[in-house]
């Protein structure tokens, strides 16, 4: 069961973060008119924007893990108590 629940938990997780990543883009692309700066190295992708980027997508990823973890972590008690 905990193989399961863990297995949901990630599919959730990936297909979350799919649609954050695209959602994050779009908002990029209309609020700055330029394509998000995905490579850290081009030096014609202005420093600010860039980190910038960074931070918005490490939050965006930090919140969906937590998001999903707490989601299973209710899922698994609800099976459990079901299951008693």
């Amino acid at each position: 069961m905990q193989i399961l629940i863990k297995l949901l938990s990630l599919g959730a997780s990936l297909g979350t973060g799919a649609l954050a990543r695209k959602g994050l883009d779009t908002v990029w692309r209309k609020s700055t008119g330029h394509e998000p700066p995905r490579e850290t190295q081009n030096l014609n992708n202005p420093l600010p924007g860039v980190l910038v980027f960074a931070v918005a997508t490490a939050l965006t990823g930090a919140v969906i893990q937590v998001l999903t973890q707490r989601a299973a972590k209710k899922t698994a008690l609800k099976l459990e108590r079901n299951a008693n």
